[in-house]
């Protein structure tokens, strides 16, 4: 199978409104690998691996994130495997 690691960060109103919480349970439910944390600009910053169909799935996922969040843009980088166990909350 193949595997895939992609690098965003997100822009918008996705401080302060459950952003990363979210984003990590939707990571965890995908047995995705990687971390997500907050930025000093304002953007959430995220690192993500896996299996390519849930990888993708995450990435589309980012695009809206939870209810509360309006996200403006989305910068998606595809790059090589970290070999990342499990996912972090990095602040």
């Amino acid at each position: 199978m193949t595997q895939l690691c992609m690098h965003a960060y997100v822009s918008g109103r996705v401080q302060g409104v459950y952003f990363r919480q979210a984003t990590a349970e939707q990571a965890e439910r995908l047995d995705l690998a990687g971390w997500v944390r907050n930025l000093d600009d304002g953007r959430v910053e995220v690192l993500f691996e896996g299996e390519e169909e849930p990888v993708r799935e995450l990435a589309i996922w980012l695009q809206q994130g939870p209810e509360q969040a309006e996200v403006a843009t989305l910068e998606l980088y595809e790059q090589s495997l970290q070999g990342i166990a499990g996912f972090l909350l990095r602040r």
